[in-house]
């Protein structure tokens, strides 16, 4: 297996499929690559030669990727909590953050549903709180 920026890429992958296992480099920019290193794009990743392998970590350390890119996007966005900007608070609060609605949907962003409301009183007396009392005249 060829190790590159950290990673081990898969051996019996073509070799512009497997530089996508690298976070940061999509197929778009592992084509790039490819073409910028003169290697065959149908070449798998078993058949490269060291020589192979270092034009690839060359050509890849002049991209941010793995956890440069993953570091940069953290501080990206603890600054805008910071600073106090509305992406920011969105964040914070565990939101969507670019205008999506949330009246339905943004399941994936808010977690898992929370249930709310009643409980039986058995259950309320194992947890010790008190029964809501009814207030006079409702």
């Amino acid at each position: 297996m060829a190790r590159i920026a950290g990673v081990e890429l898969p051996n019996n992958q073509r070799v512009d499929f497997a530089l996508t296992a690298i976070y940061g480099i999509g197929p778009t920019l592992a084509k790039k690559i490819i073409e910028t290193t003169k290697l065959s794009p149908e070449k798998r990743v078993n058949k490269l030669s060291e020589e192979d392998i270092s034009k690839l970590q060359k050509e890849i350390e002049n991209h941010q990727v793995e956890g440069d890119l993953r570091r940069a996007v953290t501080q990206s966005i603890r600054r805008l909590e910071e600073i106090g900007a509305y992406r920011g608070i969105r964040h914070k609060r565990g939101l969507p953050v670019r205008g999506q609605r949330t009246r339905s949907n943004s399941r994936t962003k808010r977690g898992k549903r929370q249930t709310i409301g009643a409980m039986k009183k058995e259950t309320r007396a194992q947890m010790g709180q008190k029964a809501p009392t009814k207030q006079p005249g409702s």
